[in-house]
């Protein structure tokens, strides 16, 4: 199976936002299954250690796909752009039917450090 019985939404979505599977399925998690969790709990729902769970929930967090509330720190599903809501609903559907593709496109980006420098650029130009 190839990345290209992908929506090209879908694929824009993934590799604009999403650095690994387990962040993929940390996001799809939260947005299907669960209103809110801490990084514990995320960390043995997807089967990660903790410091893991933290960085996939912070990442997606400055990404504007969760929002964080809390001490300890609880983390949900709020995307700022409400099309991200759709998007993420349309990338869950993709990920349960071409489950193989979307690793592989997943897999096949530059390194989560290296998304994350480059994110941190496209900050910049928001302000």
């Amino acid at each position: 199976m190839t990345t290209g019985v992908l929506p090209d939404n879908v694929r824009q979505f993934i590799l604009k936002n999403i650095d690994s599977v387990p962040e993929l399925e940390l996001l799809l998690l939260l947005a299907e299954r669960v209103s809110e969790l801490g990084v514990a709990e995320a960390a043995s729902r997807i089967y990660v250690d903790e410091s893991s769970s933290r960085l996939l929930l912070e990442g997606l967090t400055r990404r504007r796909l969760l929002a964080v509330a809390g001490d300890p720190p609880r983390y949900r599903f709020a995307p700022e752009d409400p099309q991200d809501e759709a998007f993420v609903r349309e990338v869950a559907q993709a990920y349960r039917l071409h489950l193989v593709a979307m690793a592989n496109l997943i897999h096949s980006k530059a390194s989560g450090s290296v998304q994350e420098f480059a994110r941190a650029f496209d900050l910049k130009k928001d302000r």
